[in-house]
């Protein structure tokens, strides 16, 4: 898995490539926290829920199914996010499937269930170049800061770089833009 700091790359990035003002400051927050969610599978191990099994890490909470109930709680809470329903659920999925498709392209782990509840099939994307991430306690050492760079390199560069090119392109360029000098034409 990618660390829960990358996770949060997506909502940002799209954040910053939207109209100011698009997404409100708690949409943005319920898609940080719905980025990282799925994560919370990892709470199985302190229950004895192998790794393997459909409750175990990159389960269910990887799969299309909870990104769709989170979806619908996020439509659902709306009005609290600042939201329409429909904005709500269809960033709040985004959000979440995210971080199953971001741990489908890592090193390592035995893949993600997308189609739970339909199949317990692990599935992995046919390109993987994200270190897959050490747990927790080892993270400190020369395999955690080479996973934060093959991080910054597959997911923040790319993400932010393709928020900030969409920027430019919806800018336009300066002369086609309305101001002072083109209205007294």
């Amino acid at each position: 898995m990618p660390t829960v700091i990358t996770h949060a790359a997506v909502p940002l990035a799209l954040y910053l490539a939207s109209e100011r003002g698009r997404i409100s400051r708690p949409l943005l927050a319920a898609g940080v926290a719905a980025a990282i969610l799925p994560d919370a599978d990892m709470l199985a191990f302190a229950f004895d829920i192998a790794y393997a099994e459909a409750w175990g890490h990159r389960g269910a909470t990887h799969s299309l199914a909870f990104a769709a109930l989170v979806a619908l709680a996020g439509a659902c809470a709306a009005r609290w996010l600042r939201s329409t329903p429909w904005q709500a659920a269809a960033w709040l999925f985004v959000c979440t499937l995210s971080h199953p498709l971001l741990d489908a392209m890592t090193s390592g782990g035995l893949g993600v269930a997308l189609a739970w509840p339909w199949s317990e099939h692990r599935h992995f994307a046919p390109w993987r170049p994200i270190l897959v991430s050490p747990f927790a306690g080892n993270f400190f050492n020369a395999r955690g800061l080479a996973t934060l760079l093959s991080e910054l390199r597959w997911v923040w560069l790319p993400l932010f770089a393709c928020a900030g090119m969409w920027k430019l392109v919806q800018a336009g360029p300066r002369s086609q833009r309305p101001g002072k000098h083109q209205s007294e034409k």
